[in-house]
């Protein structure tokens, strides 16, 4: 079982919590510097840091699996170095791809229902994306696919791959490898959406069938002004013929 849940580190965690929930998703785990968000599909870690802190505004690929040994055995078999890793805080799985970029798989744990899903209070459909950013996209492409990852779209500078729990990994070109940013999709028209963040009083716009909304960390300088939220490619409408 793979589910996707990268992980934001922020010097406004009760900002972020705000704008998380207004965008649909629902708190799962609230402990202190560490909170935990399920949205429809794939979840999302806020970790609460010090402004100035090297890693505030910034977002980390990161997953979850059911059985870490299995999972770490798996992904060996199938050609991508796979470590176990025990340390204070438990169990986890480091993950190195051969364009260099290393992520983490952490514990995954079941839903109240006993099942992998995220949490049935969750707008069912929004949609976490975590990205990582390679030179060399084919590489970690294959990597993806030797973690579980399941295989929904490519061209020569990226590839999209869904998890278990429907969160997306996706991976575009660049000059280094290194974590992108964090972003989201939505299933369906942008303006519903639109009218939740306005009504939470969070500034936002849709400009060219994309949603943007007022990044929090922004205000202090520490990352983007805003933050993405792309239209599903099964809710864009199609061309018309001219």
């Amino acid at each position: 079982m793979l589910r996707s849940r990268p992980i934001h580190y922020t010097s406004r965690p009760e900002e972020w919590s705000a704008v998380l929930h207004a965008l649909g998703l629902v708190t799962t785990v609230n402990e202190g510097s560490w909170r935990e968000f399920d949205a429809g599909s794939g979840r999302l870690a806020l970790g609460a840091v010090d402004h100035g802190h090297p890693l505030d505004g910034s977002t980390v690929f990161a997953v979850e699996a059911g059985n870490l040994e299995e999972f770490a055995r798996r992904t060996e078999e199938a050609g991508t170095q796979a470590e176990l890793h025990e340390g204070p805080d438990g169990t986890t799985v480091q993950i190195s791809a051969d364009d260099g970029f290393e992520f983490f798989a952490f514990p995954a744990e079941r839903a109240t229902d006993g099942t992998w899903a995220t949490s049935g209070d969750a707008h069912p459909a929004v949609t976490v994306m975590a990205t990582w950013i390679s030179p060399l996209v084919g590489l970690a492409a294959n990597a993806l696919s030797n973690i579980g990852a399941r295989p929904r779209a490519s061209d020569d500078e990226s590839a999209t791959f869904t998890t278990k729990n429907g969160g997306i990994l996706r991976v575009i070109h660049g000059a280094d490898a290194i974590n992108g940013d964090l972003a989201f999709e939505y299933d369906g028209g942008l303006e519903p959406l639109l009218d939740r963040l306005r009504s939470a009083k969070i500034e936002s716009r849709i400009s060219e069938d994309v949603l943007y909304f007022a990044n929090p960390d922004a205000a202090g300088g520490a990352a983007p002004a805003s933050i993405v939220v792309e239209s599903s490619p099964r809710s864009t409408p199609a061309p018309q013929p001219s």
